[in-house]
């Protein structure tokens, strides 16, 4: 489906940047900064004061240290700017809770009992979010094998609709780990309709 068509007249009010950085160490360990800032184009009056145009309401920064088998080994936040100065950044070291969680096991769901609510900021909770796949990316042919040259297959296979390992992408590109669609795959496609329907 395309996208919606931008209205020539719409006016940009609010931004909100969302940027992963993740850094390789000579211990053989990984950080992750992950840091989400909002900020409005216009001047306005916060229950706080009032900020300028550009000044940001968030500026939030969680760091992570991971091994190569997506271990959070340590785990931290800084907030930079808040709405709320003096309270929101009194979370003390909760994200430091998130040591000893795996990204790939189960944790979104560790991450919201965790730090989920009351428990913790809403937005560097659902910073968290992003730091999954983002390693994953980073990680990529470095860590994980992508190519499948070894026995197993490639770690993204299987992991999205374009590299379901009965389509074309990977027939085309990884012929060694195509497997034929058996024939209730291939009914159950057909009646879920257009690519993206089925939840694999």
């Amino acid at each position: 489906m395309p996208l919606p068509a931008a209205s020539p007249t719409r006016q940009l009010k609010h931004r909100r940047a969302i940027s992963v950085n993740v850094f390789s160490r000579d211990d053989g360990l990984w950080e992750v900064d992950a840091r989400i800032t909002d900020v409005k184009t216009r001047a306005i009056n916060t229950a706080t004061g009032p900020r300028a145009a550009g000044e940001p309401i968030h500026d939030l920064l969680l760091r992570l240290v991971v091994d190569t088998q997506f271990n959070i080994l340590e785990a931290g936040a800084e907030s930079l700017a808040t709405p709320y100065p003096g309270h929101c950044d009194q979370h003390g070291d909760a994200y430091g809770r998130l040591a000893g969680l795996n990204l790939m096991q189960g944790f979104k769901r560790a991450l919201r009992e965790r730090l989920g609510g009351v428990r913790g900021c809403t937005h560097l909770t659902e910073l968290g979010d992003v730091l999954p796949t983002a390693v994953v990316q980073s990680f990529a042919g470095e860590v994980l094998d992508t190519h499948g040259q070894g026995d197993e297959p490639p770690f993204q296979l299987d992991r999205c609709h374009a590299l379901v390992t009965d389509g074309e992408v990977v027939r085309l590109h990884y012929p060694r780990w195509f497997r034929q669609a058996t024939a209730d795959e291939t009914a159950a496609k057909l009646r879920a309709g257009p690519a993206g329907s089925i939840s694999r």
